[in-house]
């Protein structure tokens, strides 16, 4: 399973981004998928998962209202809309499907990263 995030970009601070996990030749029904993003220096954090029942998980309380994860009808994206940005938020942005189905931390594949970059 090939995946692919897409949707980064240059945003000024209180702006929005909507950021697209897909994979090609297959549907994402039968995955989790967690978003997770990278800063320059930092570690890589978790910020939600999606089960494949479309329960939304989330794990950095700063995150939480500003970001959301979601699927479309079809299951086939599964999407990262994150709202009123701050430059803090800028990093690689990336997704990963989850064997488990249901958020177990059983990351498998991973996707190639989108930059997000906010401006002050």
């Amino acid at each position: 399973v090939q995946l692919q995030a897409s949707g980064g970009g240059l945003v000024r601070a209180g702006g929005s981004l909507r950021l697209s996990c897909s994979a090609s030749g297959y549907n994402l029904d039968r995955l989790a998928i967690g978003w997770f993003r990278q800063a320059p220096g930092e570690e890589r954090e978790v910020i939600s998962c999606i089960t494949v029942s479309g329960i939304a998980k989330y794990y950095e309380p700063s995150l939480r209202g500003r970001f959301t994860t979601s699927r479309d009808g079809h299951q086939s994206v599964v999407y990262l809309q994150m709202n009123s940005l701050k430059p803090e938020d800028t990093a690689a942005y990336t997704c990963a499907a989850d064997l488990s189905g249901d958020c177990m931390n059983a990351y498998h594949y991973w996707g190639q990263g989108t930059q997000v970059t906010v401006s002050s």
